[in-house]
């Protein structure tokens, strides 16, 4: 296949889009707007979780990731990009619901997927190898959650780059969190 035919998006997107793409693991389509996939995977409200999953759950969810892209062909130049994370919570088996809403051009898109997250001690890495993404090609990526910022590399087979950024709470979990402490 082409390069044209592989990815919907003009190449500047393609390292905006894949962060989301990659805690979706779905496709947009080409040029239309995406209805959200049917996700079998439920999470399990008994779940155990240990402070470092709590922790991780919490500072994702009602957040932003808010930062910057490189590309191979333009390592020097960064490009912004933000990503809206609904809901983060634990599944059975190493794998995390990420409910993400992905915001670009005239898609609005809401979409939850499962994703395996490793722990490197108490630090979380979104793992993903050599993942198909139909429409978009296939792509690898570690992405480093610590405190309240991110970082990590992504690979798209002949494109790839390195994202990184600060998480901040949405004015929507700041106000539902608020809510809570005063109840």
């Amino acid at each position: 296949m082409s390069r044209g035919s592989l990815f919907a998006c003009p190449a500047k997107l393609w390292p905006v889009m894949l962060l989301p793409i990659l805690l979706c693991q779905h496709s947009a389509g080409r040029g239309e707007e995406a209805s959200p996939p049917v996700v079998s995977v439920s999470a399990n409200d008994a779940t155990t979780m240990t402070p470092a999953e709590e922790k991780f759950a919490k500072l994702l969810t009602g957040s932003q990731l808010v930062g910057r892209y490189t590309t191979w062909e333009n390592p020097d130049q960064t490009e912004r990009d933000t990503y809206t994370l609904e809901k983060v919570s634990k599944l059975d088996g190493g794998l995390w619901m990420f409910v993400a809403r992905i915001q670009y051009g005239d898609h609005d898109v809401r979409l939850p997927l499962p994703l395996p997250v490793k722990w490197a001690g108490d630090t979380p890495v979104i793992t993903l190898d050599k993942l198909p993404i139909p429409g978009f090609g296939t792509f690898s990526a570690r992405i480093v959650i610590h405190e309240n910022q991110y970082a990590g590399t992504w690979d798209g087979g002949d494109h790839g780059g390195h994202m990184f950024g600060r998480i901040v709470k949405t004015k929507e979990a700041e106000d539902e969190q608020s809510e809570t402490d005063n109840d």
